[in-house]
């Protein structure tokens, strides 16, 4: 692919963030040397709680876990994010990263933003800035969401919730890619937990099991237990 070919991919890139949809053609590509398109494989950490220095994510493509570990090593996943997500460190937009580490879950195309870039960007484009608002405040709704599950809710209604929450992000039935110790760790409770939940619900008719798959074969019985 000839540099020609990548700068048009790059802007086509730009062009489908949410967050930039207010703009033309033109605003798109002024902006295009301002940003920095990354491509991370299946695996990769790409930033840490080390890391110094002030950067947002645009998430284009892929799956993205962010996740702490706890003073005796457990792993405990805060969120997984998918395209058009907004992530990092950045206090001038109110995103913190802290103790958190992000990893790819699948082929991952970023688009990185520097602090001058960010402050560029809302100075200019004030759209963009009003966007980004919205993006931050639905994480906000979903964080407090998962902060009262947590405390009032059981793990059965956790998970329930869980698989209905990915399928309908997801437009599907089934939930794929994900294994118990993958729910264990959204959840905050054991993988043992979870493959014991998992058989109830298959017993009860409400999912059936294959490798790395849930089919929701009962979305109301699952609401239903969500709500419990």
């Amino acid at each position: 692919m000839n540099d020609r070919e990548l700068r048009q991919k790059k802007l086509n890139y730009l062009s489908s963030i949410e967050i930039f949809r207010d703009l033309s053609r033109s605003e798109i590509k002024e902006m295009d040397r301002q940003f920095t398109m990354s491509t991370c494989k299946v695996g990769r950490i790409f930033y840490m709680p080390e890391q110094t220095g002030e950067v947002l994510f645009l998430l284009k493509k892929g799956r993205v876990q962010l996740y702490r570990l706890s003073l005796e090593g457990k792993k405990i996943i805060t969120t997984i994010l998918g395209p058009g997500a907004i992530f990092g460190e950045m206090s001038l937009v109110g995103q913190g990263m802290y103790d958190t580490y992000a990893e790819a879950l699948d082929e991952c195309v970023l688009c990185v933003m520097s602090r001058s870039d960010v402050e560029r960007l809302m100075r200019d484009k004030p759209q963009v800035a009003m966007r980004m608002v919205e993006e931050l405040g639905k994480r906000l709704v979903q964080t407090e969401r998962q902060l009262e599950e947590l405390a009032f809710k059981s793990i059965s209604a956790r998970l329930a919730g869980l698989l209905l929450r990915i399928a309908d992000e997801e437009y599907s039935k089934e939930v794929a890619g994900f294994t118990h110790q993958d729910f264990a760790e959204m959840l905050g409770t054991y993988r043992e937990t979870i493959t014991q939940t998992l058989n109830e619900f298959k017993v009860a008719g409400l999912v059936r099991i294959e490798r790395k798959k849930v089919i929701l074969t009962d979305r109301p019985g699952l609401r239903d237990v969500a709500a419990s």
